[in-house]
């Protein structure tokens, strides 16, 4: 099992937190999503996958697919 975490701005709401879930869940080879949000600042996403750690470039996407920003975008999201 591995896990990476997401730092992502612009989350302020429990809505936040389920549509950030949905679009990492729908991400192949993920198993668990879990968000912290922090209201304001900056929230994190721990990702869980059995194999391999899903790519970067595509935990970022689904990020901004539930329209936010990763804050670390094209870095080492771990």
């Amino acid at each position: 099992m591995t896990t990476t975490d997401i730092k992502i701005n612009g989350m302020t709401c429990n809505h936040c937190v389920a549509s950030v879930t949905e679009e990492l869940s729908e991400v192949p080879g993920v198993t668990g999503v879990e968000v912290r949000l922090v209201a304001g600042g900056t929230s994190v996403a721990t990702v869980t996958s059995e194999g391999p750690a899903p790519a970067p470039e595509d935990l970022q996407a689904a990020v901004e697919e539930a329209g936010y920003v990763v804050a670390t975008p094209g870095l080492d999201l771990a």
